[in-house]
């Protein structure tokens, strides 16, 4: 009997197995294909096994105090100081412990954000009692840095003192810059006045964390999970010196330091990720001769998967996020609202995003158990891949002259651009899954209520002595959005949707299949997918596409009965007036005579679907 059963009482009722008896079953179901199809690779090329042993000598990666839970952020950005004040109230009422005050300009506004006065901040924290225990994070950008000191002087009249207060003031200039590709000042010149800044509000008796390396930068531009923990490690670096330059010891500068990091749908490398920064941030430690302490790690659930085509799936995309998070030992997380792609959220949307995290703490006990995949073969070795890989990254950052220079040099947004490239090909090919936007759609959707709100207008933030590539926030669904964007319009303008028939041939076994997987493809697109009834009859196949109004029409069945149904298929619909023909599959050696008889294109799994659907619609005359 193997150790890893003895206490399992049930496994002792079957032999032991072992990972070649493993093997000896995938290797028939392979049946003579390699066994590496069955692993995959990240964006930052790490590799993925199907099946790991238990990790040896594995320890606890040190995040959150033992069975203690994460603080429950919620986001409060409406432009009405009077709105978000009522909303602040509601959400510290019912379940959240934290405010995430964000404010126009900030990174992480998109769009809205809090109005940056301090008449705006005394008004929206009208009624909190912030050193009764919650905790407040800032959100800021350039043209917002003076919301801390205006933080300050609140408490100086609310006669409130700075230790009793949880904030995180956020101040982040290269994040700033990084995200609009842009900086008034070169770093020599900010750090001149960053490092005493901060340490001003050390010295008003604010306990910190005032500085943030912010990852969200690199992942909302599409970057990798190295790229991401690389820049948020050298950016909070390169704070560190600044502060040693302000004559602020080591071990007090770190403490004046926390990072903010992006999770996403991806449970597992989101998990391995903030596992993984804790031990980089531990790494510098003790290069600098401290004893290591826990990072403060907040958490955003990430800006680039949400949809605004089924929203409602983004609930699903923020509850594995933040379990992944949550697990990885994150301080604090912040959902976003199912609902922010397309507006404002509404109370809804808010409510939805604070119990998110309030069932997965209250019911699911999530915080009871310290770094649970402490042990876990496969979360272990992708940590420490995944840790390798960005220190790899951190270090050409710092042979580039630190994240500023290799900001000017475009060092980072070069590599964030070609890992960005790579999964646009993989989401134009629906290799990488949206649910309800490229996979799933719904064409029937209802809309969604969002806030009506006026976003504040801000002034432009000096004029940009240096420029470069910005990473700039997107979203991944964007380009199939763009897409059912051209067939709304034409829905209101016409009364109809673009369309294609399917005219599916044989019964209802040959063609499902395939006229199942048509329909998601042209549907992710916008163009409603008009079933035909099926059958043989190759005339009452060309009259039942006349009677559908389409122009367009897809092929659907299986390859025996294309063998022989196809190409008469295809030369009937023709002279019935269809403008573009497509077949479900790929051809094989069919291909030469299908086209003959009219068949342009071939629509099958890890095509360019983005890239057919845009010349459909050029086919339609649809502008």
């Amino acid at each position: 009997m193997s150790a890893e059963t003895d206490d399992l009482p049930l496994a002792r009722e079957f032999p032991p197995a072992s990972r070649d008896d493993w093997r000896k079953l995938v290797d028939g179901v392979l049946k003579g294909a390699p066994f590496d199809r069955l692993v995959g690779k990240t964006y930052d090329g790490l590799p993925i096994a199907p099946i790991y042993s238990r990790a040896a000598n594995a320890g606890l990666i040190a995040g959150r105090a033992p069975a203690t839970p994460w603080r429950i952020m919620q986001r409060v950005d409406h432009p009405d100081a009077t709105a978000a004040n009522a909303q602040a109230l509601t959400d510290l009422e019912n379940g959240a412990n934290g405010l995430a005050l964000v404010f126009a300009g900030a990174h992480g506004a998109h769009g809205f954000g809090l109005e940056p006065s301090a008449a705006a901040l005394e008004r929206i924290l009208d009624g909190i009692y912030v050193d009764a225990g919650i905790a407040i994070e800032f959100q800021i950008g350039p043209q917002t840095r003076d919301m801390p000191h205006h933080f300050a002087e609140l408490l100086a009249r609310r006669n409130v003192a700075p230790a009793s207060v949880d904030a995180r003031f956020g101040f982040d200039p290269i994040g700033a810059a990084a995200a609009g590709g842009a900086s008034p000042y070169d770093w020599q010149e900010i750090a001149a006045f960053f490092g005493p800044a901060v340490a001003q509000f050390a010295r008003l008796g604010f306990a910190g964390p005032f500085a943030v390396a912010d990852g969200r930068v690199v992942h909302d531009a599409g970057g990798s999970e190295a790229q991401e923990l690389a820049f948020v490690v050298a950016t909070a670096v390169t704070y560190l010196r600044a502060l040693e330059a302000a004559g602020v010891e080591l071990d007090v500068a770190r403490r004046m330091i926390y990072a903010r990091l992006s999770a996403d749908a991806d449970q597992f490398l989101t998990l391995a990720k903030f596992r993984a920064l804790r031990l980089l941030w531990a790494h510098v430690e003790r290069h600098c001769g401290l004893e290591p302490q826990p990072l403060v790690v907040a958490a955003d659930t990430a800006w680039r998967m949400l949809t605004q085509r089924d929203p409602y799936v983004n609930v699903l995309r923020a509850t594995i996020a933040t379990f992944a998070a949550g697990l990885g030992g994150a301080n604090s997380i912040t959902v976003m609202p199912h609902t922010l792609a397309l507006g404002l959220p509404d109370a809804l949307a808010r409510r939805i995003a604070r119990n998110t995290q309030l069932i997965l703490l209250e019911e699911s006990n999530l915080d009871k158990v310290t770094d649970p995949a402490a042990g876990s073969g496969g979360i272990e070795a992708l940590t420490a891949e995944l840790a390798g890989t960005a220190w790899t990254l951190f270090q050409d950052i710092e042979k580039a002259g630190g994240v500023f220079p290799a900001l000017k040099q475009n060092l980072i947004q070069d590599r964030v651009a070609a890992v960005r490239a790579a999964r646009d090909r993989n989401i134009a090919r629906r290799k990488d899954v949206l649910t309800g936007a490229s996979e799933f759609p719904n064409l029937q959707e209802a809309p969604v209520a969002v806030l009506a709100a006026n976003p504040v207008t801000l002034p432009p933030y000096g004029a940009p002595a240096f420029q470069f590539a910005a990473l700039a926030p997107t979203r991944l669904a964007e380009p199939f959005e763009r897409l059912r964007d051209r067939s709304d319009r034409q829905l209101a303008q016409t009364g109809s949707r673009p369309a294609v028939y399917l005219a599916n041939l044989g019964t209802a076994a040959d063609f499902t299949a395939r006229a199942t997987f048509a329909k998601s493809f042209f549907e992710a697109g916008g163009i409603a997918a008009v079933d035909g009834e099926g059958g043989t009859d190759v005339a009452a196949i060309a009259a039942a596409f006349k009677a559908s109004g389409a122009i367009l029409v897809c092929l659907c069945s299986s390859d025996k009965i294309y063998a022989s149904l196809a190409e008469p298929v295809a030369r009937a619909l023709r002279s019935t007036g269809a403008r573009h023909l497509y077949l479900a599959g790929r051809p094989g050696e069919q291909e030469a005579a299908l086209r003959a008889a009219g068949i342009s294109d071939f629509i099958f799994a890890g095509g360019d679907a983005l890239a057919t659907l845009d010349a459909a619609y050029a086919q339609m005359g649809v502008p």
